[in-house]
């Protein structure tokens, strides 16, 4: 691993085949000494980069980001050159994550707030329980498409697909979308055929309140791709969200003991 200093609190890390560990460390090392900018090349699928780290320092990413990108991100910026695996932006506070490529599966577990782009298509399970945190409200936008689960268990934050890559005759996004969501939206510009949906939300056109929130959210996205806003919003969206809090109440261990008496 060759570390150098750029000047002006700037430094660049070429990874190589050097251990996660040693990278992350050299990473936060250099953050706690004052860096503003921390470029990391020749990347091959190390793990966990910008793990907890807080305060405003930028992180580029040259190559293809392993596994749990951003996890426990509270406040830094990071942006992939390339692709990244499994887990971008797992239960991120705050702070911003833009992948100029594709994603793997369950991005955005647990997210609480910040905001994450993902300019290509993403995995399975993505948006899996987002929930936000007090007043942080987390959004991740997909420019691509979706694979099945796609908001699953989600609790709060806005989840947006936009399905900039889909050919004809494709579909935007995969088998149960939104099963068991309990809050927060999702939008999807275009259609979603019922069959593809949770039996626990409802698809409603969005109003004027909601074209707003999709407008301010869009904007960064369309800042960070030079993606013309416009065109984005050419195309029609639909708004999914839960009509139950609790859609598997009925289930719950403790509930099925108190209504046979067993427990109080």
């Amino acid at each position: 691993m060759e570390v150098k200093s750029l000047g002006e609190d700037i430094y660049e890390i070429v990874c190589g085949t050097s251990h996660y560990r040693e990278v992350n460390s050299k990473v936060k090392e250099l953050v706690l000494k004052g860096a503003k900018k921390v470029i990391l090349r020749e990347v091959y699928g190390q793990r966990y980069i910008g793990t907890g780290i807080k305060g405003k320092v930028k992180i580029e990413v040259y190559g293809t980001a392993g596994n749990d990108l951003g996890i426990f991100l509270f406040g830094p910026e990071i942006e992939v050159f390339g692709n990244a695996q499994d887990g971008v932006g797992n239960t991120m506070k705050e702070g911003k994550i833009i992948v100029r490529g594709h994603a793997g599966d369950v991005c955005g577990y647990g997210m609480r707030g910040g905001k994450v782009y993902i300019e290509g298509d993403v995995g399975y399970r993505v948006g899996i329980h987002m929930k936000g945190y007090k007043d942080l409200v987390p959004t991740f936008i997909v420019g691509g498409k979706a694979g099945n689960f796609f908001g699953e268990y989600m609790a709060g934050g806005i989840l947006i697909l936009l399905g900039l890559t889909k050919r004809a005759g494709e579909d935007i996004v995969g088998d149960y979308c939104a099963t068991g969501m309990h809050g927060g939206v999702i939008f999807v510009r275009g259609e979603v055929p019922s069959r593809y949906l949770g039996k626990e939300v409802k698809v409603f056109e969005p109003d004027l309140e909601d074209m707003k929130i999709l407008t301010k959210e869009l904007k960064g996205f369309s800042d960070a791709f030079n993606i013309p806003l416009d065109e984005i919003l050419s195309e029609p969206f639909t708004k999914i969200v839960p009509v139950s809090t609790r859609p598997y109440g009925r289930l719950y261990a403790h509930r099925w003991a108190v209504a046979r008496g067993l427990i109080k």
